[in-house]
């Protein structure tokens, strides 16, 4: 059904956002779905779903940059970090950063997005290798009237993120493990961006990047992790995680001669892999509904998420246990096609 954005949300009014709040940290609203939710072995499957289904409402907007749904979007994610006690950067879990319009705009304002950075400590804070695991939380907005939910796309990888860090927080990992829920991805990665070239994280100690970007949606329980080709030495973790996954965790999508189905630049892994940082990107692949005002919460093969998810947390571990034996080395970047 298509989706008229009522007049008064197009203001994200302060009392609906309280009202969402609320709604945020209330009992879970899977308990009142009359599917089954699985019970996840890692992850807390209500509160993934929760999460999830909150940041892809019709309350806001689609969660534009710099949009009032986005900084709606931005205040729930703080809120976990805060109750999940991650170590801040500096004095917030917020850095801004400002877009400027394009150089050809007619006109324009410059736009302002905010990534949210935390750290959970490992054996040695501050010190050694990092592992940094980052999703964005941004999408489309509002086109045309209609509003665009992007509960695949990437309600369901910010979740998973939350998910993730809830289980370091209770299980100490080895190393120190960055998570970044990252602003501005859908007008080229511009927060990750930010991220990498900032100096807010010691990017040297990054061994490897982590990104969730579209995990919930799979007709097929067929989850994709790219990366392996160019760092061929992160291919035995791959294989063993994907030995005990509960989903079919295929190595793919990776190859210069796959051209659009080749996903190194597609999303915010990006931004690392050209500093130089290699990376696991986990997604699934284009459906119907991806970039679609119909990519809603109720799409969503719930078993499949909490399983999804669940093998993102085992994933994490596994890289944890063996950053400091892994081979990353990155392959030599193929050159591009000559011009004429």
């Amino acid at each position: 059904m298509r989706k008229q954005i009522w007049p008064f949300l197009a203001g994200l009014s302060a009392f609906l956002v309280l009202i969402l709040f609320w709604y945020l940290n209330k009992s879970p609203v899977t308990e009142e779905v009359s599917i089954p939710v699985p019970k996840g072995q890692y992850v807390d499957a209500g509160e993934l779903l929760h999460l999830t289904e909150v940041l892809s409402n019709d309350a806001l907007a689609g969660r534009g940059i710099g949009t009032p749904g986005g900084e709606a979007a931005e205040g729930f994610l703080r809120k976990r970090f805060e109750t999940l006690g991650l170590t801040k950067i500096g004095e917030s879990y917020e850095h801004p950063f400002t877009v400027l319009p394009p150089a050809d705009a007619e006109e324009g304002a410059p736009t302002h997005g905010t990534n949210l950075i935390g750290i959970i400590e490992g054996n040695a804070p501050g010190q050694g290798k990092m592992l940094a695991i980052t999703a964005h939380y941004d999408h489309l907005g509002v086109i045309d009237g209609e509003i665009y939910n992007g509960a695949d796309d990437n309600a369901s990888g910010a979740a998973a993120l939350i998910a993730v860090a809830t289980w370091f927080t209770r299980h100490k990992p080895e190393h120190d493990i960055l998570f970044a829920l990252i602003d501005g991805e859908e007008h080229g990665f511009l927060g990750s961006r930010e991220l990498v070239r900032s100096g807010a994280v010691d990017m040297a100690r990054v061994a490897l990047n982590m990104n969730f970007d579209m995990v919930s949606r799979s007709d097929v329980n067929e989850l994709y992790v790219s990366g392996t080709y160019h760092s061929p030495g992160l291919i035995p973790l791959v294989e063993q995680v994907a030995a005990d996954a509960p989903v079919n965790l295929i190595m793919g999508h990776d190859r210069p001669e796959q051209e659009h189905d080749d996903w190194t630049l597609g999303s915010d892994h990006a931004a690392f892999y050209e500093a130089g940082i290699p990376f696991l990107y986990f997604g699934v692949e284009d459906h119907p509904d991806y970039h679609q005002p119909t990519d809603d919460f109720d799409k969503i093969p719930v078993g499949f998420f909490v399983n999804s998810a669940d093998t993102l947390v085992m994933a994490a571990i596994a890289a944890d246990e063996s950053l400091d034996t892994l081979d990353l080395t990155l392959r030599e970047k193929e050159p591009g096609p000559e011009t004429e």
